[in-house]
């Protein structure tokens, strides 16, 4: 493992040697995993490898059987999903999940609902459009009737609006065209920078993610098998070869 800043520090969330289960099925084997405050941490994989699951555990939508999640060094393993909100953790989860029957300045809207600062959450809207010209080009559209990549947009202005300090995201570019791809992970970073907001990312992309990440842990079959900075892993041989395509 690679020497990191982080190293000595606190982490803003600890996962500690989670197990998870749909049903009789044992989806994750003792994920273990840190983020701390500022960074960008991805997690890659193929598809079925936990990630998706793992980012529901950390969300309240699952509660892992075995092991415990700590935001600052409070557990939230058992709090449940809607709770965690309050608590600084926002999600933009797979599939965008956005409300098509609202407009798209509604569902900005919802994802201020626990926040009471009028005037801030306006300040908060004008911060998405900036970072999101298409949306504040079709605030009063239909977020049903917007593109996929406007959706995906609307899914992380959405989360955004909460002010969160941990932004989940799962598979913001499933889907994209290419070019709409760029566009996606150049805003992770603006969000990450010029915000200061700490990113855990689940992205099937694994070149993209690992070049904005500063860390990154590998997952097969529910275990972490390889974790290091985003630039050892862009370096490492199994991940070249099994993760970026490289043959050789």
């Amino acid at each position: 493992m690679t020497d990191t800043p982080t190293q000595g520090k606190a982490p803003l969330l600890h996962v500690e040697d989670i197990h998870s289960y749909y049903g009789n099925i044992h989806a994750l084997h003792g994920i273990s995993l840190d983020v701390f405050e500022g960074e960008i941490v991805t997690l890659i994989g193929s598809n079925g490898a936990g990630k998706s699951t793992t980012i529901r555990t950390i969300s309240g939508i699952m509660h892992p059987r075995q092991g415990a999640i700590y935001l600052d060094g409070a557990p939230i393993h058992n709090l449940p999903a809607h709770t965690l909100v309050a608590h600084g953790i926002a999600q933009s989860p797979e599939g965008r999940r956005i409300f098509p029957r609202l407009s798209v300045i509604d569902n900005l809207q919802m994802g201020a609902f626990l926040r009471r600062d009028k005037a801030e959450i306006q300040r908060d809207i004008e911060n998405v459009y900036a970072l999101f010209p298409r949306l504040k080009e079709r605030h009063r559209q239909f977020a049903g009737t917007l593109s996929g990549g406007e959706q995906q947009m609307l899914a992380m202005g959405r989360a955004m609006m909460a002010r969160p300090r941990l932004l989940l995201l799962d598979e913001p570019s499933m889907g994209l065209a290419p070019v709409l791809v760029d566009q996606i992970f150049e805003i992770i970073k603006r969000i990450n920078t010029e915000q200061g907001t700490t990113i855990l990312l689940v992205e099937q992309n694994a070149l993209m993610a690992l070049e904005i990440a500063a860390r990154g842990y590998v997952l097969q079959s529910g275990s972490i098998v390889l974790s290091d900075t985003g630039a050892a892993l862009l370096e490492n041989d199994m991940v070249r070869k099994v993760y970026l395509g490289e043959v050789g």
